[in-house]
């Protein structure tokens, strides 16, 4: 009788371990997830801006990129909201929107929406989303968890403006899209400067605290 009492939670275990396939995907599987995933859809569409740049086309691509930005606020409402909150979620959202600004920012540099000379701003803003990426992926390894800072928040916003008027390109609503777009993605690359910093200086300032605090320990 002894035996099989012991036996039994490790069958109970078996099942549980058994069982957890199955919860990790309907986990994935919500509607916040879900939206982030339909939201990948609007990079295809940025890569056919080089076959139809005529106006409608740029129409087109334009309110696609908008409606994928406002998108990024549904999922995350979505997910707060209903509780729906997973560490996939968490990693797929900030990939997808970094990759949607990227194809739409190269793309408009192949098509010269973005002139050579500005080019260096297209390389800081990416290079920024990549090394902000590589610094939260080592926080987390380290038990940090780096949140949104305002600047960063601001930023993506000036930045998904500058992006919606160059791919608007002509004018509209008469106004000159394609000069506001590269006014409002100057702005964003000194943004994007910024908030990188605050995103490191925070990251090295916590390790720095951590280190004081456990020489701290040692001493006492």
């Amino acid at each position: 009788m002894a035996t099989s009492a012991t036996e039994q939670p490790a069958g109970g275990a078996r099942a549980v371990s058994e069982a957890s396939p199955g919860i990790a995907r309907e986990r994935f599987w919500n509607l916040p997830n879900t939206v982030t995933m339909v939201r990948t859809a609007a990079v295809p569409v940025l890569l056919l801006l080089p076959f139809y740049p005529g106006r409608r086309g740029s129409l087109v691509v334009a309110w696609c990129f908008i409606v994928a930005a406002l998108t990024d606020l549904l999922d995350g409402w979505l997910a707060r909201r209903g509780q729906m909150v997973t560490h996939i979620g968490k990693l797929l959202d900030p990939l997808v929107d970094k990759l949607i600004v990227a194809s739409a920012l190269v793309v408009m540099v192949a098509i010269d929406r973005i002139p050579v000379w500005a080019t260096w701003m297209v390389v800081v803003i990416i290079g920024r989303e990549l090394a902000v990426t590589g610094l939260r992926s080592i926080a987390s390894a380290d038990g940090h968890i780096m949140a949104a800072v305002p600047a960063g928040k601001i930023k993506a916003f000036v930045q998904n403006c500058a992006i919606g008027a160059l791919l608007f390109h002509y004018p509209t609503l008469g106004l000159p899209a394609h000069e506001i777009g590269l006014t409002l993605l100057a702005l964003a690359t000194a943004l994007t400067l910024v908030s990188g910093y605050v995103y490191f200086a925070s990251y090295f300032g916590a390790r720095r605290g951590d280190a004081g605090t456990g020489s701290g320990g040692n001493g006492t």
